[in-house]
């Protein structure tokens, strides 16, 4: 039976350190953008190469943390055995540096095929949104006309659309104008109608009537007033 010093348990002894980055070996992968990749797949190489060299160190860590657990089981079946769980542990953390050393020198090289022969876009090679380019190449010059073009379309249409909006103010307007001008006939249409029952078959004649007639009310009203003043004075 192995005893454990200072009350140390096979899951204490287990428990490895945080997983750290190695970020010398990170520094070292390509500082190339590959921008053209990353339209391609939605993610950079990079960033893909950084979530493997993660994933490989994780599973590092937890395979050695298993073969550290056999070994304490082992040792505890063994009469008499004089090798500490401490002693375990640093044999362990020794072959731990060992493997992550020899990982990241070989995770450097794989790195560099990766992204050079595996996940890099031959300079050949197209993608498809960037057909018409093939098809219709231009150069600095004309890549600043055209972008002058689309400037002066972009204000056309800003423009236009200012002037759309005018038109509708102008056209609104026009509506309730023609409501106020329907409105208007109909009243002409009951002073028809009006006429006709009064016997006079012309509107024009029944609005010359009404027209003299207002006349003649305006001429009482003023001798009215007139006579009013007079005898107010008098």
């Amino acid at each position: 039976m192995i005893a454990y010093p200072n009350g140390f348990s096979p899951v204490d002894i287990c428990r490895f350190p945080t997983v750290e980055i190695n970020t010398a070996e990170v520094a070292k992968m390509s500082v190339d953008p590959m921008a053209y990749e990353a339209q391609f797949f939605g993610f950079t190489p990079q960033t893909c190469m950084l979530r493997i060299y993660i994933a490989f160190q994780d599973y590092l860590f937890e395979v050695t943390q298993a073969v550290e657990q056999v070994i304490l089981k082992k040792m505890d079946g063994i009469p008499g055995c004089e090798i500490s769980p401490v002693q375990i542990r640093k044999c362990t953390e020794k072959f731990l540096g060992f493997m992550k050393g020899r990982f990241d020198s070989l995770f450097g090289k794989m790195e560099q095929l990766f992204l050079q022969l595996v996940l890099r876009i031959p300079p050949n090679v197209l993608l498809p949104e960037d057909k018409a380019q093939e098809m219709h190449p231009c150069g600095e010059k004309e890549f600043q006309l055209l972008q002058r073009e689309i400037e002066e379309l972009q204000e056309r249409y800003k423009t236009e659309a200012r002037a759309q909006q005018a038109l509708l103010a102008e056209l609104e307007e026009q509506k309730i104008v023609q409501a106020k001008l329907r409105q208007t006939l109909a009243l002409f249409d009951e002073l028809e109608n009006a006429g006709r029952d009064q016997g006079t078959s012309d509107f024009r004649e029944s609005l010359a009537f009404l027209v003299q007639n207002s006349r003649k009310l305006q001429n009482i009203r003023d001798s009215v007033e007139r006579e009013g003043k007079r005898l107010k004075v008098s």
